[in-house]
């Protein structure tokens, strides 16, 4: 019983109390605290008697039903909640606990700032930090590696490209570490989260030295599988790849003067693509602007060049550009 945090057991309460007790209750409570009480309601298929029965004690009420309260609590709070809250917002209270009982594991950690994660994540073990970073998405979890120490950014990047299978107990362990509340894994009793495309997609997001320090430190682990993760990696001047059509609609996306900073350093392949898709006048101005830039910070190149990766990929992602990785990607028929 002890087992059982303060929203479950109230939740258990008001199933035993019946649907007109149980709303003279919650309309007493906060908006926050009824979804919170709604959201282990929802996941209730019945309580023992004994349960229901220690519980009314604990609350110092009396309680007689039969050996199980038998509504399940999914449909119990869908009847309740428009005499509480009236039928609109019931029906706006219950979308927003069905979106929480599919929460994905380390949802709140998202939010965190990269260096902030990686300082609290960085003593724990590598397979530990390799399952978090697993579930961050690609681009956090590229911000994420940058702040962690050069050793154990290899270690755990080798481990994420072995990664393939991990037992949903194993997930709920570290996540309770992180925030001491079980998520939910889905249907699956296994995940896939790791693998190379995995590794290629964290390291693209990291800034261009990190990534290649990685790769270096793999290829004298496993060169096979440094040169795997290479191929699937999208870089810069691979942007030369990309047809006509998405070059344009790229350049529409991204400033001057971050143009002309991420193509100091360019391919002539690349420049010549770009000023293949320009208008003559645009064209000229920027062959202008990169003849007369003095010395850049090689750092501020990369950082220029990422950005405008990292909008390449949202425009992919929306079905207006085709990117293709070092190895040619799929042919377009």
């Amino acid at each position: 019983m002890d087992k059982l945090n303060g929203a479950r057991k109230a939740a258990i309460v008001l199933l035993s109390l019946g649907e007109e007790t149980s709303s003279l209750i919650l309309r007493n409570l906060t908006k926050e605290e009824i979804k919170r009480i709604g959201i282990h309601m929802a996941e209730i298929k019945g309580v023992k008697k004994e349960v229901s029965d220690e519980l009314l004690q604990e609350f110092s009420l009396k309680f007689e039903e039969e050996d199980q309260v038998s509504i399940p609590g999914g449909h119990f709070l869908r009847n309740l909640l428009p005499s509480v809250l009236g039928k609109d917002e019931a029906a706006d209270m219950m979308g927003r606990i069905e979106k929480e009982k599919e929460k994905v594991p380390f949802k709140y950690v998202k939010e965190i700032d990269a260096k902030v994660l990686a300082n609290f994540i960085r003593n724990e073990h590598p397979q530990t930090i390799t399952v978090i970073l697993a579930h961050l998405g690609h681009e956090k979890a590229g911000q994420v590696i940058h702040f962690l120490p050069e050793n154990l950014q290899f270690e755990v990047i080798n481990r994420i490209a072995q990664l393939e299978m991990v037992p949903p107990d194993l997930i709920r362990d570290v996540d309770e570490v992180l925030e001491k509340e079980l998520l939910s894994v889905g249907q699956d009793s296994q995940r896939i989260l790791g693998g190379v495309s995995t590794v290629a997609e964290i390291l693209n997001y990291c800034d261009k030295r990190t990534g290649e320090n990685i790769l270096q430190a793999m290829e004298e682990r496993n060169e096979e599988l440094a040169e795997k993760v290479r191929k699937l990696m999208f870089v810069f001047d691979d942007l030369a790849a990309v047809n006509d059509q998405g070059i344009r609609e790229l350049l529409k996306e991204v400033p001057n003067e971050e143009l002309t900073l991420a193509l100091k350093t360019a391919s002539e392949e690349l420049k010549s693509k770009i000023f293949k898709n320009l208008s003559k006048r645009a064209g000229e101005m920027l062959q202008e602007d990169l003849a007369i830039m003095g010395p850049a910070r090689l750092s501020d190149v990369e950082a220029a060049q990422q950005n405008i990766l990292n909008v390449a990929r949202r425009m992919e992602k929306e079905g207006l550009i085709i990117l293709a990785g070092r190895d040619g990607g799929d042919s377009l028929v």
